[in-house]
């Protein structure tokens, strides 16, 4: 087993509350239990030693020559690992059965059915689980040959078997050896209960058949609801699946990504724990939740939304926080756990995010927004304390903020930050007019018209000709890519056009974009990142809505060229075109999904008039000198 295997080299599972990886050579790294932000159970990712793993594989002895290939059983979340050698063919099918219920549970099955479908083979087991990030100690029991327990603090993890593999004590931990011939199959079951639960019932081939398809019918059903008939079909429904597998199904509450402490860096300390709701990531997605026809999962968030809405204590400070734990709980206190050796080096490894503190007044932008295209914003219920949000920003709008990307070099006066802030004050205004809602509209009007003209003063740069990250610089930021998005400007206005030629020339590297220049503009933390994925697909999407179609699907192209081998991305694109960051990262598949409709949109109007400003901007792929508009140069991040 590889130690630390790259991060992308993974697919996922889960069963809407929980989620796990599985390595393409068939290793359960990361698993946390009873809920996304629980503790480890596995967590070999973080330490290759005192993390903790499952391994289930296909065993081969010295010289004997073997492929594996790992696969998605067809929109579905059911991953399969395929293992081909001169001997045979086999196979490991990881799947969880999908939970929608509204009430959590404190049980949870991850099942892995091995099966032979060619000749001969031999498979190898080791179940080595470390509770509580590795920091707990467990005791073992065995309540017979095909049962194990792991006795940890506060919580059991029961290993089960069919007939066919038994295990045995390996110290603290259990491994089992077996053979399987053609059209043989049997399976394992892990099963995660509090302490003291009762053992689940045995596991037979036949109740683990029903189950895995249980689990496929699930999926197949759910995509039924995607409107999606567009040019990128199996991506967008491969980034829908992942989308809903990060979203804690009794709340509504999508998080960040599956995991925690992997580095943005290799051996950097950009190393944050993303297993949390973002007010920000939340709210874009409900758009792109409700164009791809998922209403259900669009009105879940809106209510758990209006629900930190209403019951914020808005005498204690800011009216929301910038995320929050999946239930709504605020306190994320930050810890930094040193016994971890973090992904190939990378410390400190965090859990906990203390940026949950940060001032980044954007986030009111993007609720009102996500509240505006569901229409909950005019509901009767919440009116009253939405409405006194937004007078509370009235108030408070104009000044610095630590942004969007969360820097810890000190508050600035971000335009991206002032941007939003114009959002959530234009729908407001709108919707207080739309709905008839008590409003002190001319309070509001006076807000946003004033914001507006800030940000055309002092956030364009004559020089550069492009709207900056901050008003105090001149580099430039890639958040700023939704501008045209929110209809702040047009995206064939001429001021948008120089800024987006900027982005090209300073922050474009081969469709790659980074959020901006940290050298250029210190952001508190040692060391460099990649380009960003999320960041990416926005430029993808502006330069389709501005009419570059031939540039926008070039771009997009290329970047689903940097999809690992089961269409799944982290945060980042390392130098080396490895995935960095923690994975996968929800708010790049959100972006991806934005990317793919707004350019098949453009693309069909394209069929039936005149584009604009395709003209000028040709697509080298590389093979001249390139054009700045041609995605090419760029001194990146």
């Amino acid at each position: 087993m590889n130690r630390y295997p790259p991060i992308a080299e993974h697919g996922m599972v889960g069963d809407l509350q929980t989620a796990a990886l599985v390595s393409s050579g068939g290793t359960i790294d990361w698993w946390c239990t009873p809920r996304f932000d629980s503790p480890s159970v596995f967590a070999s990712l973080l330490d290759g030693e005192r993390g903790g793993h499952c391994h289930l594989a296909a065993e081969f002895p010295d010289g004997n020559a073997m492929t594996v290939r790992q696969l998605y059983l067809s929109d579905t979340a059911i991953l399969v690992t395929r293992f081909m050698a001169p001997d045979g063919v086999g196979e490991v099918a990881d799947f969880m059965v999908p939970n929608p219920s509204r009430t959590p549970t404190d049980v949870h099955q991850l099942v892995r059915v091995v099966r032979v479908v060619r000749g001969r083979l031999p498979f190898a087991l080791t179940c080595q689980p470390r509770f509580d990030y590795g920091r707990g100690t467990h005791s073992l029991s065995f309540p017979d040959e095909h049962s194990a327990v792991f006795h940890g603090p506060g919580a059991d993890l029961h290993l089960q078997s069919t007939a066919g593999i038994a295990f045995h004590e390996d110290g603290d931990d259990v491994s089992a050896r077996f053979t399987l011939l053609a059209g043989q199959a049997a399976a394992v079951v892990l099963t995660s209960a509090p302490g003291g639960s009762p053992a689940p019932p045995v596991p037979t081939l036949e109740g683990v058949a029903d189950a895995m398809e249980t689990c496929r019918t699930f999926w197949l059903s759910w995509l039924r609801s995607c409107t999606y008939r567009g040019r990128w079909q199996d991506i967008v429904n491969r980034s829908a699946i992942t989308l809903k597998l990060l979203t804690y199904a009794p709340t509504g509450a999508p998080i960040a990504a599956a995991t925690m402490g992997l580095p943005e860096q290799i051996g950097g300390e950009r190393n944050w724990d993303y297993r949390y709701t973002w007010i920000r990531d939340a709210s874009l997605s409900v758009r792109a939740l409700i164009d791809l026809g998922f209403e259900d999962e669009a009105y879940a968030f809106r209510r758990w939304l209006r629900g930190r809405i209403e019951t914020t204590d808005r005498s204690s400070g800011d009216p929301l926080q910038i995320m929050y734990r999946i239930d709504g709980d605020p306190h994320l206190s930050e810890e930094t756990l040193d016994h971890l050796e973090g992904y190939r080096g990378s410390r400190p490894v965090r859990a906990g995010n203390a940026a949950a503190d940060q001032l980044q007044l954007d986030i009111y932008g993007e609720a009102s927004d996500a509240l505006m295209v569901g229409r909950d914003i005019g509901a009767i219920r919440g009116w009253h304390a939405l409405s006194e949000v937004l007078d509370w920003l009235a108030e408070h709008w104009d000044q610095p903020d630590e942004g969007i990307w969360e820097t810890r070099g000190g508050r600035q006066d971000f335009t991206y930050s002032r941007l939003m802030t114009w959002v959530a004050f234009d729908r407001g205004v709108r919707a207080a007019a739309e709905f008839s809602r008590p409003a002190d509209i001319a309070r509001w009007t006076r807000a946003r018209d004033a914001v507006f003209r800030q940000i055309v003063e002092r956030g364009w740069h004559d020089k550069r000709q492009a709207f900056v990250q901050h008003y105090d610089t001149d580099v430039l930021d890639a958040s700023l890519l939704l501008m045209p998005r929110v209809g702040f400007v047009s995206p064939h206005d001429p001021d948008w056009l120089s800024t987006l030629d900027a982005m090209d020339e300073e922050l474009v590297s081969d469709s790659l974009v980074y959020r901006y220049d940290p050298a250029a503009s210190p952001d508190g933390l040692r060391g460099s990142e990649g380009t960003f994925n999320l960041c990416s697909f926005f430029y993808v999407e502006a330069l389709a809505r501005s009419g570059r179609l031939n540039q926008a699907r070039y771009a997009f192209d290329k970047m689903l060229t940097y999809a690992n081998h089961v269409g799944l991305f982290a945060e980042e694109i390392g130098p080396s075109g490895e995935q960095l960051g923690n994975f996968p990262q929800a708010f790049t598949h959100l972006a991806l999904v934005t990317a793919a409709m707004a350019l098949d949109e453009e693309l069909e109007k394209a069929k039936t008039g005149p584009r604009h400003g395709d003209r000028g901007h040709p697509v080298t792929h590389g093979l001249t000198v390139p054009h700045a508009d041609a995605g090419g140069g760029g001194t990146g991040g």
